[in-house]
């Protein structure tokens, strides 16, 4: 019987052979067991210019599919963009296709990664003179923090297979290449890079990742950076990434004013720094002490972001009730001018 270490080395050695030098995106797995579906996740908060946004996704491993969190990484170079990895149902078994980087966004099987990868291309930013600006309307970007942002509503391909995570086969997604895709396909390609091998890794030797462990459901579903590893500070990324969308939502819906939105987001920026200034002082990492320091300071702003809330609350009801007041008192206006009217 063949081990799966062996098989594995066997497709990969397959596929070296079967695809060009220049291009990453080869066969590197191939199991008879579909992947489980997509989880749903909030996107961490952005941690500087020029990161760009890796989705999250199943990988395959001797005990069987892990998630890989998706996480915010700086490209191996300036104007290239990320092609995610997919599972393709082949010839009667789901074989992984690798990500890679290149000019443009190739094919990844019409997988709705979410996050400006909607099944098609990629929406969530793009580079223009050497900077990368980014689409507010998918990326969780601080503003105050980042301004080469941009507003554009983005298109989801394939929305009836919202969370299926491979292409083909049963129940899988029905795309195939655009012309534009088979392009890119062709063009020169980067292997990922050292940070997001090295994150892959520690997600593989992460129990609480395998789908056999947590039923579909990791314990770290993203990330801020690759550095953060599992356990060394996601939790605090994790909670900017809520408080941000939390200040986003405030925004749409009108409950937050633009003062009360640079009051909170400054502050937001503020604990960024603090974090990353810390971090980068213990190789890294946060201490507990750090992490409880920082926590004090997010629960503030967590405070702060629903008083906002609330008051807009508050006053929307005031409102309804005067308005409700209001028209009460001309519906009886109404009928006492309708009482007093001479009869004809």
């Amino acid at each position: 019987m063949i081990s799966f270490s062996a098989f594995r080395k066997f497709i990969l050695g397959a596929a070296i052979v079967a695809v060009p030098a220049a291009s990453y995106a080869g066969v590197f797995v191939s199991v008879n067991i579909a992947p489980p579906v997509l989880p749903v996740y909030t996107q961490p908060l952005c941690p500087g210019d020029g990161y760009l946004w890796t989705p999250g996704y199943w990988a395959y491993g001797d005990a069987g599919y892990y998630w890989v969190p998706g996480v915010w990484v700086q490209p191996p170079s300036v104007g290239v963009l990320w092609t995610p990895g997919y599972w393709g149902f082949v010839g009667g078994a789901y074989r992984w296709n690798a990500g890679y980087w290149g000019p443009h966004v190739g094919f990844y099987g019409g997988v709705n990664y979410g996050f400006g990868f909607g099944g098609v291309g990629f929406e969530g930013g793009y580079w223009n003179g050497g900077h990368f600006f980014y689409n507010q309307r998918v990326a969780n970007i601080n503003v105050n923090v980042i301004h080469n942002t941009y507003v554009r509503n983005v298109t989801v391909v394939n929305n009836n297979y919202a969370h299926t995570s491979f292409n083909g086969g049963p129940n899988g997604v029905p795309a195939h290449a655009t012309p534009g895709e088979m392009q890119a396909m062709h063009e020169q390609h980067f292997q990922p890079t050292a940070s997001q091998e090295q994150f892959r890794q520690q997600a593989a030797s992460n129990r609480s990742q395998l789908a056999s462990v947590n039923g579909g459901h990791p314990s770290t579903l993203a990330a801020q950076t690759p550095r953060d590893g599992f356990g060394h500070g996601n939790e605090v990324n994790a909670r900017q990434g809520n408080q941000q969308a939390r200040i986003n939502q405030g925004v749409r819906s009108g409950q937050m004013t633009p003062g009360e939105t640079r009051n909170v987001e400054n502050r937001d920026a503020s604990i960024n720094r603090q974090a990353q200034a810390d971090r980068a002082a213990n190789g890294g990492r946060l201490t507990g002490q750090e992490k409880q320091q920082i926590n004090q300071r997010q629960n503030n702003v967590s405070q702060s972001i629903a008083a906002d809330k609330h008051n807009a609350n508050n006053d929307a009801a005031a409102a309804a009730r005067n308005g409700r007041t209001a028209g009460s008192e001309r519906r009886q206006a109404g009928r006492v001018e309708e009482k007093d009217r001479p009869k004809r």
